[in-house]
């Protein structure tokens, strides 16, 4: 009977943040970036011709040049093309550049098979990575979607797949069981900095699981501390979660939303016998300097929190040039694309929202680096992480046996949307422990996807 009602509170959170997040929108943030390339070396005939060849893909106009062999053997081919573009790129071999570049506009569909849909993208980033800012033709290549349809393509991605609610659940059982730990001393009170809040998608079915352990009329206090990237977006998550929370006579509930480039997490203040958690979620990744990324581990040391939180996208190796990188990048996306069409058709809306809107977006924004190893996009190993907590003052601890039954629980419950199954042989979504129990990791077939891990101080550090 716990299984099932553990199985009934996992749905009830999920099905509400999905629908209360519909209700609001976003307004729109110019995105600033520099170019190192440009297409001096290459004509104009031949940019003329890749970009009249990407236009004749959008509209479905080259698939009069579909060759019928075998999908396996398609998709090969263009992952072959993409690198060979990567790498007269890197080489600045400009004019095969773009000749490789039209040759995969030509083999591709945003409504075809994975690999095609993903090779689009990706060949739009190789594409951006050619231009300057300043070329009339960089805005049609490296246009963001507006903040609604991002919102929108986050809020289906989530309804789908279980990549988001595997990292918000599971980090949710750890804070849990941070606090639980703390009970007799922490006046029932928690207190949770998210590094990136977002929407705050990830909080509504924590505070079901909260208010489901004030019994007996004890009231829990829970305090969010959340970053942002701007004040509207703070704004609507403050709005969102606030509303949300007076549905819980027995939760008192405070947000504060603070601007990410105004303040420092050492600067916020710890109250007195509070249990103290540190929520990190797919943002240490997007930090790109090791220099940053260790001034804020700093930061969170001198806090002291109970427990640290962190969730990242998982690398499989260390890339230290944009070929090693880009390949790197191939892989998981690669992953992405196909877990897709476990659970939508082809001809799905959603699903060109996700990845047009979404994916794509990732994608192109990945592409936006260059040779600097200290300050260039990449997805790290756990073993690299885990490197550097520990050499910042942190201690892994071993994850609770709930911690793994909740990731089978989600995974069963997103077999209600599609086929895809835990620890299924073949494919799928898979869930499995790490680090000898102190990681757990999502993964889709053999690549591995998202890994959890939980931090405490060290003693005597």
């Amino acid at each position: 009977m716990e299984v099932l009602e553990d199985e009934r509170l996992l749905s009830f959170g999920l099905g509400f943040i999905i629908d209360s997040g519909c209700k609001k929108k976003l307004k729109r943030k110019r995105r600033e970036s520099c170019k190192p390339l440009n297409i001096n070396e290459v004509s104009e005939g031949k940019m003329f011709c890749l970009l009249e060849t990407r236009e004749m893909m959008l509209r479905g106009e080259n698939k009069r040049r579909e060759v019928t062999i075998d999908g396996d053997v398609k998709g090969l081919h263009l992952i072959h093309l993409l690198l060979v573009c990567a790498t007269s790129l890197e080489q600045n071999k400009l004019d095969s550049t773009v000749e490789n570049l039209r040759e995969v506009y030509e083999n591709v569909s945003l409504n075809g098979d994975s690999v095609q849909r993903m090779a689009a993208y990706f060949a739009d980033g190789l594409v951006g990575r050619l231009l300057t800012r300043r070329s009339p033709f960089y805005d049609m290549i490296m246009k963001e979607p507006t903040p609604e349809e991002e919102f929108l393509a986050y809020i289906e991605l989530y309804r789908v797949s279980p990549y988001y609610q595997f990292a918000h659940f599971t980090a949710n059982q750890m804070i849990i069981e941070a606090f639980e730990r703390e009970e007799t001393y922490n006046n029932r009170s928690l207190h949770v900095i998210d590094l990136d809040v977002a929407y705050g998608f990830q909080w509504p079915s924590f505070m079901q699981s909260l208010s489901d352990k004030a019994t007996g009329g004890n009231h829990v206090s829970l305090r969010i501390t959340g970053f942002g990237k701007t004040l509207d977006e703070l704004e609507e998550t403050q709005a969102r979660l606030v509303g949300f929370a007076k549905t819980f006579r027995n939760l008192n509930f405070e947000f504060q939303g603070i601007l990410r480039t105004n303040s420092r997490v050492d600067s916020i203040q710890k109250r007195k016998n509070e249990t103290l958690v540190i929520n990190s979620i797919f943002y240490l990744n997007s930090m790109r300097s090791f220099a940053r990324i260790s001034d804020l581990l700093k930061s969170i040391r001198t806090l002291n929190p109970s427990n640290v939180v962190l969730i990242e996208q998982e690398g499989g190796r260390s890339p230290r040039s944009f070929l090693s990188r880009f390949i790197e990048f191939l892989h998981y996306y690669a992953a992405m694309f196909d877990s897709l069409d476990d659970f939508l058709p082809l001809d799905s809306v959603q699903r060109l929202q996700i990845e047009k809107n979404h994916l794509g977006k990732e994608i192109k924004r990945l592409m936006d680096f260059d040779n600097d190893e200290a300050n260039s996009s990449k997805y790290e190993r756990l073993e690299t992480w885990k490197g550097r907590m520990e050499s910042h003052g942190f201690e892994g601890t071993s994850l609770s046996s709930k911690s793994i039954i909740y990731a089978k629980l989600l995974l069963k419950i997103n077999n209600h949307y599609g086929s895809s199954q835990f620890r299924c042989e073949n494919g799928g979504f898979t869930a499995f422990e790490r680090e000898e129990g102190n990681a757990i990791s999502l993964a889709w077939q053999d690549k591995c996807l998202i890994t959890a891990s939980t931090w405490q101080c060290a003693e005597g550090r």
